[in-house]
């Protein structure tokens, strides 16, 4: 399973297309994929609160990375990085060791000569975090309003091919893979 990672909380974002799109691209290849809706209810990041017992949310947000085979990652950035709440995200996965050396990858939606920041921050963390990032499959996948359909989808032809291509990198990646 691939778990998808939205760094946005905006309803109808770029970002929570893109995953959508990649959840139907991998089911069309017999991969289940699940996009994480609990960003917004995380607590705030506290060294004092990680350890146990976890806040539920958090439980739950481990319990999910662990599950997952791979995790493709897909956020804004804000302010020349990361928006603070998908940053608390990832601080909470610092302490835990579910997803150090999974499989996971991040597209980039933003506007050509846009998102560095955030794509630097996010592997500044997931360094700290043991997470395997596979090179290949990080990729930037700029979308316009235009190209979000009526179902919150990608419906572009060529777009859904680089998605495709994106979650059979990280599938082939993933455990018992060469």
């Amino acid at each position: 399973m691939i778990l998808l990672l939205s760094g946005s909380l905006r309803a109808g974002s770029g970002n929570e297309a893109l995953l959508r799109t990649a959840r139907a691209v991998a089911a069309r290849a017999g991969v289940e994929a699940l996009v994480y809706d609990g960003l917004g209810r995380l607590p705030h990041f506290n060294p004092d609160d990680d350890r146990e017992p976890l806040p539920a949310a958090v439980a739950g947000l481990r319990a999910t990375i662990d599950a997952a085979d791979a995790v493709l990652i897909c956020t804004p950035e804000y302010a020349g990085t990361l928006p603070g709440a998908f940053k608390n995200l990832l601080d909470w996965t610092v302490g835990g060791t579910e997803i150090c050396d999974k499989p996971v990858a991040w597209v980039n939606v933003a506007a050509p000569g846009r998102g560095g920041g955030a794509e630097a921050t996010l592997r500044t963390v997931l360094g700290y975090t043991g997470a395997a990032v596979v090179e290949a499959a990080c990729a930037r996948v700029p979308l316009g309003r235009g190209d979000v359909g009526e179902d919150g989808a990608v419906a572009d032809p060529d777009i859904r091919r680089r998605v495709a291509e994106v979650v059979r990198l990280l599938v082939a990646a993933g455990p018992g893979r060469a």
